[in-house]
């Protein structure tokens, strides 16, 4: 049973468990998606051979009370505690029924699945110590890590080290190094973040413009008011070749108010589609282009020059591809300041993070106008983000303790 808590965490575990099935095909599969609808997992439910189970919550900071009070207060007045009690019974319950349980994320699917009682392992997705250990910045919270040697805090990993923690994961060596100098025999493989993506040959069609990725999170209506923050800026971009943004969205059903920012903002819609290449919208004002497709974000990443993001999980997938970004941070409840100042120092300063509509047109103007800068800066990210294959090592670890434990 896979325990994911955020849309980040639905994507790796996603990815692992199709490894797994790989590997495996007859290990029974089920995921409770903690935070959320798990969107991500329809397919595999669809082919049969994965299952969704227990009840979820949805939260209206999106599974982010722990970044604002506002959000928390938001999200405890929508029964966040009557939903973690619900969730609780469950997993407890299915760990008596004999199930072993892989949590994927930070300490609350770990601390469930070390209280369930059942043999577990944790993917730990979220922390780095490459947050902490690289800039210039000296908060109280750098310093308090800097003394433990960790970003994990040690409730959680004395959670780690329990006899019943069958494997620690994490997202990269130095992270790795951190937690084994305190005795958990955690490992590295890969990140599973960077599987899945098709690296496809740009379609011909787009060989004269200039290209940029658009990414205003998954999260509603959050996401809106990143797209049309973001959509403003590029407008300011000076150019001389004209522009393609591609903007690849999670639901159709954001479609109608995405249009209404678009017609908004001046936009006119061409009535076309490009099928093949995944396009079901073209809007065009002057010489940009704003291209919508639904869940093509692995097949379109490759063909962006620069991203211009709002977002977490895609962002780092974006620059894990060796693609630069430049972000303009809202009011949340996600891509706040913290947050966007947390991803850029993880990821390298592969994010840049601007203050304005103008800082951040000029910022794209630059990356665009200089090929070594900008393949330099995504060098430095993809490096951060590490290598592909993380998700067929998980999942042989994962496999081998099932083999030996039947």
């Amino acid at each position: 049973m896979f325990l994911c808590n955020g849309h980040g965490e639905d994507t790796i575990a996603c990815q692992i468990m199709e490894a797994l099935h790989k590997i495996n095909p007859d290990v029974s599969q089920a995921v409770l998606p903690m935070v959320g609808e798990g969107k991500v997992f329809k397919k595999l439910i669809k082919d049969g051979w994965l299952t969704k189970i227990g009840p979820s919550t949805f939260l209206p900071s999106g599974g982010f009370s722990n970044q604002s009070l506002s959000g928390l207060v938001l999200d405890l007045q929508a029964g966040l505690i009557w939903s973690l009690w619900r969730q609780w019974a469950f997993i407890h319950r299915s760990a008596r029924e004999g199930r072993i349980i892989v949590a994927v994320g930070d300490l609350l699917p770990l601390l469930f699945a070390w209280a369930s009682g059942a043999d577990y392992f944790f993917i730990g997705t979220p922390k780095s110590d490459y947050t902490w250990s690289s800039g210039p910045r000296f908060s109280l919270s750098d310093i308090y890590h800097r003394l433990k040697g960790t970003e994990w805090d040690p409730w959680e990993y004395w959670l780690m080290r329990s006899s019943r923690c069958k494997m620690v994961a994490v997202r990269d060596k130095i992270t790795a190094r951190g937690l084994r100098n305190h005795r958990v025999e955690a490992v590295a493989p890969g990140n599973p973040m960077m599987d899945g993506l098709a690296k496809k040959e740009l379609p011909n069609n787009f060989a004269t413009y200039r290209r940029l990725i658009l990414l205003c999170g998954s999260r509603v209506p959050e996401a809106y008011q990143n797209f049309k923050k973001l959509l403003v800026a590029i407008q300011l971009i000076q150019h001389s070749s004209p522009l393609a943004v591609f903007l690849p969205l999670n639901s159709s059903s954001m479609s109608k108010t995405i249009k209404l920012i678009l017609i908004d903002l001046g936009f006119k819609s061409t009535y076309e589609s490009i099928d093949e290449l995944g396009i079901s919208e073209i809007w065009k004002k002057k010489s940009l282009l704003i291209l919508i497709g639904f869940n093509q974000f692995s097949s379109w990443a490759n063909w962006g020059e620069v991203g211009v993001a709002n977002a977490g999980t895609a962002t780092e997938q974006l620059v894990g591809l060796g693609i630069p970004c430049v972000s303009l941070p809202g009011k949340g409840p996600q891509f706040n300041f913290n947050f966007a100042s947390r991803q850029s120092r993880l990821l390298g300063g592969a994010v840049a993070i601007a203050k304005s509509y103008q800082a951040l047109a000029k910022r794209v103007e630059f990356l665009l106008n200089s090929d070594f800068d900008r393949h330099a800066i995504g060098l430095r990210g993809s490096k951060r983000m590490g290598e592909v294959g993380g998700s067929h090592s998980l999942a042989l670890i994962i496999s081998t303790h099932l083999s030996q434990r039947s």
